[in-house]
């Protein structure tokens, strides 16, 4: 019987765990969390705060008593402090102070990252009861909660346009604020190339937000005004007055309690991995937003995303019993809804694809998502970038409406990345079809033709 010891709650320590005890039933997995919230959906935060999703605990993708009839023995509000390598005990420490130690015969560290706060002067030091925030955890959730509910901001900057950021801004509109969105590139969702960018901008100042860009943001204080953000906006100066700040900027991997114990860091300051998911340190695995990913199309490289951690921890959990499974790697599959527009990547980008050693060509193309003689038929604008040399398919970008299949068309590009098809070869597949839903040569091979032509 094999004691397996799981630091972290979140989507790749609840993977592994499950993937432990589903392999192996009499294996002993209990599970370090630091809060009181395992496997909550931090992705679904946003849809709380427009009232979507109610109450709180709907967030939950399982219980606690869920998790615990699958035979984990959760350690809650249970801090894991050191790491005794040669010894194989991991000292941990409950709310109340309370230090103690436990033994394992395999370790997975699943501590997941932190959000950053990328410099920006006050943020660190101003509090959610000051109006400053940020949106990573269940405490964080409850804290802007609180303030939303106590004071009433009428007006919000919402520094930093990525994906949180953006499902923010419409939360904040929904609840009749007025919202700012500053962010330091040329475009909002810096994730797609500019041409598209553009596009998901646009349709956040149709609802009401004043989206500012080319915006460096240096500080936040408090000041006769309330909360003042101050920056550089196109070489010249930035300042801004709101009720509320929020930043949403990034992630930094939270890697201190492998680094303490001798754990390498590679790309983005994560903790290096391999794809058993093994860290170096004997009988450590780790996985999610703390190590490094491998891309099938770059190597090696830090890239957080959810659907990244639950299938690392799932191999970490396999393998931690005796398994042998090798971690098939990503392609950088990403989807977000910002109001009524649906934007997606997958791949590289011209710009990421070029320092890589691919000689990258990016085409556009607008194509209806369903045949126009059936009503509602509307655009959907397709980025595809391929290599040059071969003809082989290296990435993908879509924007389109709600409702027009922008996430499972990107899911057929992704495919695509893994199998190795070249660009041409999207038009040979067989592909659904009708008039209602699609078209006899889908939106994404329209947008392969025109790369191919």
């Amino acid at each position: 019987m094999t004691d397996l010891v799981v630091v972290g709650g979140s989507d790749a320590g609840i993977s592994a765990a499950l993937r432990a005890r589903e392999l192996d039933p009499g294996t002993e997995v209990t599970v370090v969390v630091a809060d009181a919230y395992p496997n909550f959906s931090i992705c679904g935060i946003p849809y709380f705060f427009t009232g979507e999703v109610r109450p709180w605990q709907s967030l939950a993708h399982r219980t606690a008593a869920d998790l615990e009839a699958a035979g984990l023995n959760l350690r809650l509000d249970t801090l894991a402090t050191r790491i005794d390598v040669a010894g194989r005990r991991l000292a941990v420490r409950a709310a109340d102070g309370t230090e103690t130690s436990l033994g394992y015969d395999e370790l997975i560290v699943a501590t997941g990252a932190l959000p950053s706060h990328a410099g920006i002067a006050g943020v660190g030091a101003l509090t959610p009861e000051d109006g400053v925030h940020v949106l990573h955890s269940m405490a964080d959730t409850f804290a802007l909660d609180r303030d939303l509910a106590a004071r009433r901001p009428e007006s919000a900057i919402i520094v930093g346009a990525g994906y949180v950021g953006l499902e923010m801004a419409e939360a904040f509109v929904a609840r009749g604020m007025r919202v700012t969105q500053v962010q330091r590139g040329p475009e909002v969702l810096s994730t797609l190339d500019p041409q598209l960018g553009a596009l998901v901008r646009a349709e956040a100042e149709a609802h009401g937000v004043d989206v500012v860009v080319n915006t460096t943001v240096t500080g936040v204080e408090r000041a006769a005004a309330g909360l003042v953000v101050t920056g550089t906006h196109a070489g010249g100066s930035f300042r801004q007055a709101a009720d509320l700040v929020l930043v949403v900027v990034g992630v930094r991997p939270n890697t201190g309690l492998l680094v303490r114990a001798g754990a390498a860091v590679g790309a983005g300051r994560a903790v290096v991995v391999d794809e058993w998911m093994r860290t170096g340190l004997p009988h450590v695995r780790a996985a999610g937003d703390g190590v490094v990913t491998r891309h099938r199309l770059l190597g090696t490289t830090y890239l957080p995303l959810g659907t990244t951690s639950h299938k690392q921890g799932r191999v970490a959990g396999e393998n931690a019993i005796g398994g042998d499974r090798a971690f098939a790697g990503i392609v950088g599959t990403q989807v977000v809804k910002v109001f009524d527009l649906v934007a997606a990547r997958t791949g590289l980008l011209d710009r990421e694809a070029r320092p890589a050693g691919y000689a990258p060509r990016t085409t556009t193309t607008t194509a209806d998502d369903h045949k126009r003689y059936y009503p509602g038929a509307r655009h959907i604008h397709v980025r595809v970038t391929g290599d040059t040399r071969d003809g082989r398919l290296l990435g993908a970008q879509l924007v389109g409406r709600r409702g027009s299949e922008v996430a499972k068309r990107i899911d057929i590009f992704a495919t695509a990345l893994y199998a190795g098809l070249s660009v041409e070869r999207l038009s040979e597949l067989d592909l659904s079809y009708t008039p209602p839903l699609g078209s006899p040569w889908d939106a994404v091979q329209l947008a392969a033709q025109a790369w191919s032509s």
